[in-house]
This record gives C-alpha cells, sequence and structure tokens, in this order.
C-alpha cells in the first residue's frame, strides 16, 4: 500500500489545496511517527513551503568541489566575482522557517495566509537575483542552472499569491516552450505547472467545474504525451477528486480506463486499487473488531444506525484539527441513532488512550500494534488520514469522503426510512 494522497483541507478555499494535491504526482506526508505506509495531509503552511523553496534549495546544494572552491581549499582557484554572486544566491535559497509557536498552536487562516504573501515575496526577490546572476555572468558555468531557477521560483512566487509575476512568469514559459532544445522532460513539467497554477488561480468556479476543467487539460497532455505515466497518474488524480466530491460513475469510469490502458503497472495497480474501493460503495459494508475498550464490534449488527468509519491517529495533525467537528456531530446526532466507529492507526497504545480520555471520546476504537493491526486499512484501500466513511442503516456504505459537510450528510442518512 504505496500510493499515498494528500488531503491538505482549510476552510473555506479547501478545493484549491486540494486541486493543488491532485497535480502532485510525488506527495507529501506529515513526517512525525506514522507507520509508513500512511500518509497524512501535510499542513498547508510549512509542509507546502518546504516542498516548493525547500526542493529549490536541495537542486542548489554545492558540490563538494564547488564547496572547497568557495572556501578556499587547498588547490582551489581564487574567488571570483562570479563565484561570490553564485554562494550569495545558493546560500539564500532556503525555505523560511514557519513561527515557532506554531508547533504548540494552530494559526489562523489569516496568520497562513500572511505567511505565504510573505514566502511569496520572498521567492520573486530570489528569482530576480538568479535573473541577475545569468544577465551578469552569461559564461559562468552555472548561469544556465541560475535560468532555470528563476522560472522555478516564479512558480514558487505565483502559486502564493504573488500575481503581479505572473505575467513575467507567463513569457519565461512562452520562451521555453519554444526553444527546440527543450528536452519532453522539462516540456512536460512545464506544461503540468502551467495547468496546475491555472487550476489553483481559478478562484470563481466550484470544485466540480475544476474538476472538468483539469481532466480536460490532462487529455491534452494525454495527447501530446502519450506513453508518460505522469499524465496517467494524473488522470488517475483526477479519478480520485471525482470520487472525494461523490461523482461516482465519472470517478469509476476514468479509474477503470487507466486500469484497462496503462502499461506501467504500478499505475495499472493503483487504477485496480482506486477501483475496488469504488465498487464498495452501494454494498454492505462488513467490518468486525474488538474495542480498545473490550466491546465487540460488528458493523452489521448496528443497523437502524447512521455509522461513521473514522480512520485516524493521533500523531496526525489533520486528524486532529477535524476531531473537534466530529465531536460536535456526535454530540449532537447520537441521540437520534449516529455511531462512530475509529480506527486507529497510532503505533502507542498509551498514546491512544491519552488522547481518548483527554477528548472524552466515547465510541468504540479499533487498535492493534502487531502487523495484524494494519489489516483493516489494507482490507479497505485506506492510503491517507484522515479518511471518514458513512455508513447508512441497511449497513450500506454510502459516503467515502464524509469530512466535507460532515453533519449534513449524516442528518440526510439519519432522515432515510
Amino acid at each position: 500500500m504505496n500510493i499515498c494522497r494528500s488531503c491538505s483541507r482549510r476552510d473555506p478555499g479547501a478545493d484549491l489545496f486540494v486541486l493543488l494535491a491532485l497535480l502532485s504526482v510525488v506527495l507529501t506526508s506529515c513526517g512525525r511517527k506514522e507507520p509508513e505506509n500512511i500518509a497524512t495531509p501535510a499542513r498547508t503552511n510549512q509542509a507546502g513551503m518546504d516542498s516548493k523553496l525547500g526542493g529549490l534549495a536541495n537542486d542548489l546544494v554545492l558540490s563538494d568541489r564547488d564547496a572547497a572552491m568557495l572556501k578556499g581549499g587547498a588547490g582551489s582557484k581564487p574567488l571570483t566575482e562570479a563565484d561570490r554572486a553564485w554562494e550569495d544566491l545558493a546560500n539564500g535559497l532556503q525555505a523560511p522557517p514557519e513561527p515557532q509557536e506554531w508547533q504548540v498552536k494552530e494559526p489562523t487562516k489569516e496568520e497562513v495566509a500572511g505567511f505565504e504573501r510573505t514566502n511569496g515575496l520572498v521567492a520573486a526577490t530570489m528569482a530576480d537575483k538568479a535573473k541577475s546572476f545569468y544577465t551578469r555572468f552569461p559564461e559562468h558555468e552555472k548561469a544556465a542552472e541560475a535560468r532555470k531557477q528563476e522560472y522555478a521560483l516564479l512558480s514558487v512566487a505565483v502559486q502564493l499569491g504573488n500575481t503581479n509575476r505572473s505575467e513575467q512568469l507567463r513569457q519565461l514559459e512562452e520562451a521555453r516552450l519554444k526553444d527546440t532544445s527543450l528536452s519532453e522532460d522539462d516540456r512536460l513539467e512545464l506544461r503540468m505547472q502551467q495547468l496546475q497554477r491555472g487550476a489553483i488561480n481559478d478562484k470563481e468556479t466550484n470544485m466540480i467545474a475544476n474538476l472538468s476543467q483539469l481532466e480536460k487539460g490532462a487529455r491534452a497532455l494525454q495527447k501530446d504525451f502519450p506513453k508518460r505515466p505522469e499524465v496517467g497518474s494524473l488522470l488517475l488524480s483526477v479519478a480520485q477528486g471525482w470520487l472525494d466530491n461523490s461523482e461516482i460513475e465519472k470517478s469509476r469510469a476514468l479509474a477503470r480506463e487507466i486500469a484497462d490502458g496503462a502499461s506501467d503497472e504500478e499505475l495499472k495497480g493503483s487504477a485496480q486499487e482506486l477501483l475496488k474501493k469504488i465498487e464498495r460503495v452501494g454494498k454492505p459494508l462488513n467490518l468486525k473488531f474488538k474495542a480498545v475498550d473490550g466491546r465487540s464490534v460488528d458493523l452489521q449488527e448496528m443497523k437502524g444506525q447512521v455509522v461513521l468509519i473514522d480512520f485516524w491517529a493521533t500523531w496526525c495533525g489533520p486528524c486532529m484539527a477535524e476531531l473537534p467537528k466530529v465531536k460536535t456531530a456526535y454530540e449532537r446526532l447520537h441521540p437520534k441513532g449516529f455511531e462512530i466507529l475509529g480506527i486507529s492507526f497510532d503505533r502507542e497504545k498509551a498514546e491512544l488512550d491519552k488522547a481518548l480520555a483527554r477528548e472524552k471520546m466515547s465510541w468504540p476504537q479499533y487498535f492493534d500494534e502487531s502487523e495484524e493491526g494494519k489489516k483493516i486499512g489494507e482490507e479497505f484501500g485506506i492510503t491517507a488520514i484522515p479518511t471518514m466513511w458513512l455508513v447508512d442503516k441497511k449497513g450500506v456504505l454510502r459516503e467515502l469522503n464524509a469530512q466535507q459537510g460532515l453533519e449534513e450528510k449524516i442528518a440526510k442518512l439519519l432522515a432515510e426510512k
């Protein structure tokens, strides 16, 4: 179970971050004590910046030879003005750290937005430095690398809301796409970044419209790059997006197309796993376990109740961020026939016990620290947490993405006969 999907969720505006996640072929995780095969949404501030600015900084890590040269080591040539300028540029490419207090207190949406605006300005400034370097020293061995970094940094700046640089970025893209020496890899990456940016900046349309636009763009890429698995991965992410937005038939059709047509075995397997998940919807869900408090749980014996299956862990920041909403729904709707079954991916039972007591979570929790403890997640194809499923009064799985509009979805199922 190696596939992960990020679902950086913030309200309002969460959909735009889902779109960003859909277009990430290599996705980030929160990097805490989680099992290696379960991904969690990265927090939208520092994790996002690390994946953008941090990746660029890694690209500019000096080679041993360059480091020795810049330090004036034995046998090295004296530093030139260009060498010093390159050193200054490389040293500046560090992802700005998030405020220390965010480690203990979740930032407000306004604080995150301010942090991103600042980082958008920083990225633009670094792009200017890269341009200055290759303009002043066009013959230097790092001039081509500086050109590449100028484009990458402008992309980050625009993604973080610095729209003043949009036209500059567009001009660079047009020039690069006209370059006949541009490799297929670079051309594909450039086209995918354009598609990503267009989706993120299209704030006036709803998620369904954005997914339609994403699929249309991915189809255009598929036509121009028919053998590239990255395009198939992008389409599979769109299929996941359709599923997350309850467009099951659209998701099924796209996943089936990929499963039947992909030549890449990993991509084919991923599509088949998604199809398995889709096929569960509308059918009775079988789930049995012994809860940490000793209760025996059999989902099919809970008919007459609407049941939330909450896949989570105490180490998962986004899971804990969803918890107040889950508790509120439980308090309001439990008397009307709503129940929750928690499936914990914790490694330490003590941590789970502390959280259950502290948060006064009275519903049954599954936990098994042995290798067998992973079996429910593997059986159900859970590749990211938090994941929330809803089962109706007949024991039938109805919803694979219950987080959005949780209370409304529960109430709708409770109202059914």
